[in-house]
């Protein structure tokens, strides 16, 4: 679904990746942790080519993306959900759900967003600034869905949520993934993250510095608390 190799993305004259390399096949989930400033969002946005340069090699659903505009990137089925969740107030939730145009095939009907997410259907006529932070990740993510995107890059979804909402979108995330989408997630709550990915990289500097697979979680511990500062 998606192969990144040898990336290098910079922002005017700042070079903030350093060669960027891993794999997402359809139906997984992968995270990226790391700390702030060490390159996860960015490596989102490079994939999307919303970076000032890039170099190295991106591969989504066997299309090398390097050299197309960013609207023919996002029509391979990509959708992104970032920090800032980028809802629109004005709208009402249900409005923000059927202007977003197709970008891969069929997306979720409205019905089944409701059934994904029921706090959705209960606030369908509402507007994005009447909602609270948490509906309006659930919508944000819900947007994304309706696209008919398949591969699905989310930006710190759980910042700032009450556990309880955190909880509603790990379910989420694992019910996606019995349903064959592929997620990247960047990520500090390594909690939520855990049982949810099949592997975990750790970027620092820029770079991918450890790519731990689920299974090797309990004895890779001790090295991700290092990295990570937990």
């Amino acid at each position: 679904m998606l192969t990144v190799r040898d990336l290098h993305a910079w922002y005017g004259e700042s070079h903030i990746l350093h060669g960027i390399d891993f794999e997402v096949p359809e139906g997984e989930v992968v995270t990226l942790l790391g700390r702030n400033g060490a390159g996860r969002t960015t490596t989102l946005k490079a994939i999307l080519g919303m970076t000032d340069r890039r170099t190295g090699s991106i591969v989504v659903n066997g299309h090398e993306t390097l050299g197309m505009a960013d609207h023919r990137i996002a029509h391979l089925g990509i959708g992104y959900c970032p920090e800032e969740r980028g809802i629109f107030s004005g709208l009402s939730a249900e409005e923000n759900l059927t202007l977003l145009p197709s970008v891969g095939g069929t997306g979720m009907s409205l019905a089944e967003i409701y059934d994904m997410f029921p706090n959705l259907k209960e606030r369908a006529k509402s507007p994005g600034t009447r909602l609270s932070g948490g509906e309006q990740q659930m919508l944000a993510l819900a947007r994304i869905l309706r696209t008919g995107a398949r591969l699905l890059l989310l930006d710190e979804i759980t910042e700032g949520l009450a556990p309880v909402i955190v909880q509603k979108l790990g379910e989420v995330i694992l019910k996606l993934k019995t349903r064959g989408y592929t997620v990247v997630l960047v990520e500090q709550n390594f909690r939520f993250a855990a049982p949810l990915a099949d592997r975990h990289c750790v970027i620092e500097h820029g770079r991918i510095v450890a790519t731990v697979d689920r299974s090797e979680l309990e004895n890779q511990k001790a090295v991700l608390d290092e990295l990570l500062g937990v």
